[in-house]
């Protein structure tokens, strides 16, 4: 006896649907991952955050004449001298060819714009922003040197009574959680304690949630050569590159500071009503929140004398640019910078061997090749072919 036609459908389907769905293949993967981030968007913000290997960095040194384009313009505009200037309470590792290292490593810093805006203007302007922060997080604030406190930036190339060795300074009860441990797999050192990571460099950069995406983008994706050696933030010309790192990449929903600055950042309704825009005060919020409660905090304000030096002495005429952020609100869901720019699992009913676009923070920085394949892969427990 023949089966009603309905039947033998729904059997088909109940089959189909018991069915176990298959991994695809890499090229696959691939071509879905090109359908999400083919944009105008990611192609401009990854831009923006381009670099240059480590082989090159490490070539740069002052008056060379192959210097990358944004390295000579830092030049011309900020010659050594005047960087001896600037930091005359440096600590000797903060050398002018590291800083010029780290300019290298990331070419959107300094360089040309092809849409009329002034390369040099923006270059002035984000020099001074730069090392306003600078004096803030690692200056000495010595009211009684000699020196004024806005030339005693980069003092600290490690935080303030912290050490390899010895109690305290850990920065890493993170690490003994095996779900956040497994995220940003901190290091060992040889009698099985963990790696420390308090603040080290020109940003200060603390906690392995920081030092994994800041080593993914030194090291082609390999979260683990800061994670086990941190302290290269200190040692070498990334403690200088830390902060280029940190002025060029968007942290959702946070704007990076670069496009604030030069102006690719666009901000929305939510961002004005919050008091963000495109001026200094908004690069305080983004690298520390010191901002609102209708009155200026201290460090806030620091920030603010030392970038009026700076900017007069670099040549950039703030005018009219809001440096208070006494009363801006924090960045929040509904900004114009609460990017989709990570890969998450993909939990959605169907979408098995998928991942997703997220913004908020994962290992998977959808702004480096090779991450969507990772994701797929660490997440589903397959190995794509």
């Amino acid at each position: 006896m023949r089966k009603p036609l309905t039947a033998l459908i729904l059997g088909l389907a109940c089959q189909a649907a018991l069915a176990e769905p298959q991994p695809p293949t890499l090229q696959q993967a691939l071509q879905y991952e090109a359908a999400l981030t083919d944009t105008p968007f990611f192609r401009s913000v990854k831009a923006s955050i381009r670099t240059l290997p480590n082989a090159q960095v490490e070539q740069v040194a002052p008056g060379r004449a192959a210097n990358p384009l944004n390295v000579r313009r830092v030049e011309r505009l900020l010659p050594a001298a005047k960087w001896e200037y600037y930091f005359s309470r440096r600590d000797a590792s903060y050398s002018y060819q590291r800083f010029l290292q780290a300019i290298a490593k990331f070419p959107a810093i300094c360089d040309d714009y092809r849409d009329g805006r002034d390369g040099d203007a923006i270059c002035r302007h984000s020099l001074a922003a730069m090392f306003a922060h600078f004096a803030q997080e690692t200056g000495d604030h010595n009211r009684s040197d000699t020196v004024p406190e806005w030339r005693q930036g980069l003092k600290y190339l490690r935080e303030m009574g912290c050490a390899e060795t010895g109690p305290g300074c850990g920065y890493n009860t993170e690490c003994a959680d095996p779900v956040f441990n497994k995220v940003w797999t901190c290091g060992k050192n040889a009698d099985g304690s963990w790696k420390k990571y308090f603040g080290r460099g020109a940003k200060q950069l603390s906690y392995n949630y920081n030092y994994g995406p800041f080593s993914q983008a030194m090291f082609d994706g390999d979260q683990s050569v800061l994670l086990k050696n941190p302290d290269l933030v200190a040692s070498t010309w990334l403690n200088l590159t830390s902060a280029t790192f940190f002025f060029v990449f968007p942290q959702p929903p946070k704007p990076s500071m670069l496009h604030v600055l030069d102006g690719s950042w666009v901000p929305n309704a939510a961002d004005k009503a919050a008091g963000a825009g495109n001026n200094f005060a908004t690069t305080i919020q983004i690298i520390n929140a010191e901002c609102g409660g209708g009155t200026e905090r201290q460090a806030a304000q620091n920030r603010i004398d030392y970038y009026r030096q700076f900017a007069n002495d670099l040549g950039w005429d703030y005018g009219n640019e809001q440096l208070s952020c006494a009363n801006m609100q924090r960045f929040s869901a509904a900004s114009s910078a609460a990017y989709n720019i990570y890969w998450e699992k993909d939990w959605k009913w169907g979408n098995d061997y998928k991942c997703q676009l997220v913004n908020y923070q994962t290992p998977y920085s959808a702004l480096q090749a090779g991450n969507y394949q990772r994701c797929v892969e660490d997440n589903w427990n397959v190995k794509l072919k």
